[in-house]
């Protein structure tokens, strides 16, 4: 009986250790992306080198403290981060994953055969592959994908990324003296890094963010997902909108939301639905055109206008080819003109309803729509058949 009474306490002992275990795991996940990385002696020695002259150079990037900034920066922050994302549970992938990933979010491809270590990605203008070594700033915010570490990262300077003056105390020397130069409006004094206001909360917040969007895009976990819509959102607008990731609703939700509050009616939602890729050829993102579906009641159709404006407007739209715009009529068509079977002529809420969709003025101005899709078999899509039966029924109809 006692030792049946031993092994219960023993139990209970392990349950209660067990279950603090988990609460410390907890805060420990949410704890790592701040606590200073494990970087190896080398490593550390290669590092204390271009932070030296980092901060030698000052934080003013409007007195050129980034112009000189190189290849040798940016693996100096490369090699931090890895260290970052590795404390954090980071997986590397394999190359063929990695190329893989990288291809499918942001559509671009890896030679590992070729001489250089780093993709560029422009936010602005992804068709822009130039290789060059720009760090972060008010004007330069590309982002570099690192073929080596396997990971995604803006090109900060080193003291945005990391606690400096902790990891390296002997860098306070640096910055015991000010930075003097003389400008245009005579003697001037560049901002030195410990005097940037809330650097800390800089740091920690790209910390978080460096953990966030990896661990998100290539260890596929989503428990990062709410951080990022709600701390990171200018990230995720930019996936989705410039490189068309719309495999998270919530990202997509994020992006259209953000559309609407900008733009409400406007043809602008059109340039993030069809786009040309770098090889010329039409794209079409039917996931933001269900989300307009989704998102269509009979109080509530501002985003389907939208897309309607950009329909009306497509006939003078030089980005796209006759046979082009025939087919982006169609997917706007299919999306569309459903919705007037039940909410033509009607207004109520924020939806205000024409009398007819923008397929049906469409195809009065130009029939050829009809046989154009009949001949392309309705491009696959569900509803244009029966749209076009419909109003090639009223055309009949009025003709007689």
């Amino acid at each position: 009986m006692a030792k049946v009474q031993g092994k219960l306490i023993i139990t209970k002992i392990l349950i209660v250790s067990c279950f603090f275990g988990l609460i410390r795991c907890q805060e420990k996940k949410e704890n790592t992306a701040n606590r200073s990385p494990k970087i190896k002696t080398m490593q550390k020695i290669e590092i204390s080198s271009v932070l030296a002259e980092q901060i030698k150079k000052g934080a003013a990037e409007e007195y050129g403290s980034f112009s000189n900034y190189s290849e040798k920066d940016l693996n100096a922050l490369i090699d931090i981060e890895d260290s970052i994302l590795q404390s954090n549970g980071y997986k590397n992938l394999s190359s063929s994953q990695f190329a893989m990933k990288v291809e499918q979010i942001f559509g671009r491809k890896i030679d590992y055969n070729s001489n250089t270590d780093f993709l560029k990605l422009d936010i602005y203008n992804k068709c822009d592959k130039e290789l060059v070594f720009l760090p972060f700033s008010s004007e330069n915010q590309n982002l570099y994908i690192s073929k080596k570490n396997k990971l995604i990262s803006y090109f900060y300077p080193i003291p945005l990324i990391i606690d400096y003056q902790k990891l390296y105390p002997d860098m306070s020397r640096l910055e015991n003296t000010s930075i003097d130069i003389e400008t245009n409006d005579g003697p001037h004094k560049v901002t030195l890094w410990k005097d940037i206001p809330n650097l800390k909360e800089q740091q920690k917040k790209n910390a978080r963010m460096l953990v966030s969007r990896n661990m998100y895009l290539f260890n596929d976990n989503k428990t990062y997902i709410t951080w990022l819509v709600t701390q990171d959102p200018i990230f995720i607008k930019i996936l989705v909108k410039e490189f068309g990731y719309t495999k998270e609703p919530k990202f997509t939700h994020l992006a259209m939301t953000d559309y609407l509050e900008k733009y409400q009616t406007s043809t602008d939602i059109g340039d993030i639905i069809f786009v040309k890729n770098c090889q010329g050829e039409l794209q079409i993102r039917t996931e933001l055109l269900q989300y307009i579906k989704d998102h269509t009641r009979s109080d509530e159709n501002r985003l389907l206008t939208a897309l309607e404006n950009f329909g009306y407007a497509l006939k003078d739209n030089t980005t796209f080819d006759k046979d082009e715009k025939y087919k982006i009529m169609a997917y706007i068509g299919n999306t569309v003109d459903p919705f007037y079977l039940n909410f033509a002529g009607t207004n109520s809420g924020n939806a205000v309803w024409n009398a007819e969709s923008v397929l049906y003025n469409s195809v009065i101005s130009d029939k050829n729509i009809i046989s154009v899709c009949q001949k392309n078999n309705y491009y696959g899509l569900s509803d244009l058949r029966e749209s076009l039966l419909r109003i090639q029924g009223i055309i009949e109809h009025d003709s007689q």
